[in-house]
């Protein structure tokens, strides 16, 4: 459903990056040494694994979905200026924590991880994962979206971004017919209003969705349609979605089922599919494989947080653009 996006500026600190663009997740032109990618996106270049191991919460030696937030300008006594979000996501799973000066990295694991684990407060699940994390500044807390199983999402609320409390299922699949998975969502806000993507699964094949609420915690509308498909891409899955808003348009960064991240126009409408092609392609530490991008900026340097790895052993991985 169309709707006017404008620039929260909450999360502009955080997100945005460079060049003066408008949105959540602006992407500024690459340095001249380097070609600029699809929508100007910049090239990234590995810098290193974000944890260091060995880990005290790790009990299937895989690690997906980062999701990087600044928080020394919302809360007092932060561990550190930013909070790295990530799970496992074979079963038990369990949302974790970890936390930095720098986006460089490396990050320090919380000691009391999983901060949310399978047994949750309505239900017990087979696993928890796929944290995100958005700050309301409405009510100045944090918000962490999961899922738990693959066909429901849910929403947690925090003061402090590492004590949550009131889990509550927002999507599944009864809410969306013809989609067996409803999950990895991210939610973004902008101007008092919260847009959802997310994967879901429709005949076999993961495609992107969305939907959006008016305060990012119920009243909830999700299209029915998907937002994003993988065929134009030559893929059969595309997954891991995030919002990238810049040039006064709307773009979504996703993963595919070759390895490789694309960027897709769908405009401020939400009524686009303009499929623009390859913006990172894995490097040899990848492993054939990187997904899940969240993006941030520190002193003016442009990052990338993502998966790398094959599914069931994959690793958080920082890139820093060049």
């Amino acid at each position: 459903m169309p709707y006017p996006l404008k620039e929260d500026v909450s999360m502009h600190r955080r997100n945005l990056l460079l060049g003066g663009l408008a949105g959540l997740s602006g992407l500024a032109a690459a340095s001249p040494a380097h070609a600029a990618g699809p929508a100007g996106m910049p090239t990234y270049r590995y810098l290193r694994d974000a944890l260091r191991m060995p880990l005290n919460y790790n009990p299937t030696g895989e690690f997906i979905f980062p999701c990087i937030r600044g928080v020394y300008d919302k809360i007092s006594g932060a561990r550190g200026r930013y909070y790295l979000y990530y799970a496992p996501h074979e079963k038990p799973g369990g949302i974790c924590v970890a936390w930095a000066n720098s986006l460089d990295g490396p990050f320090t694991e919380h000691t009391a991880n999983p901060v949310i684990d399978n047994v949750l407060p309505s239900t017990t699940v087979s696993h928890v994962s796929s944290p995100h994390v958005t700050w309301d500044a409405a009510s100045r807390q944090f918000f962490l979206y999961f899922h738990g199983e693959n066909t429901t999402t849910r929403v947690a609320r925090s003061s402090d971004g590492l004590t949550f409390r009131d889990e509550t299922p927002i999507l599944s699949t009864r809410l969306v017919p013809g989609l067996s998975e409803t999950s990895y969502a991210r939610v973004f806000a902008h101007g008092g209003r919260y847009v959802m993507v997310y994967m879901g699964v429709q005949a076999g094949r993961r495609r992107i969705y969305h939907g959006f609420s008016p305060n990012g915690w119920d009243q909830w509308t999700f299209a029915q349609t998907p937002l994003v498909n993988p065929e134009p891409d030559g893929l059969t899955d595309i997954s891991g979605p995030s919002l990238v808003v810049r040039n006064g348009t709307v773009y979504v960064a996703y993963h595919g089922n070759d390895g490789r991240m694309r960027i897709t126009e769908v405009g401020n409408g939400f009524d686009l599919e303009n499929h623009l092609g390859v913006f990172y392609s894995p490097v040899a530490s990848d492993n054939g494989r990187a997904a899940a991008p969240s993006f941030g900026t520190d002193g003016g340097v442009q990052y990338m947080f993502y998966e790398a790895g094959p599914r069931l052993s994959a690793r958080i991985c920082i890139a820093r653009a060049v």
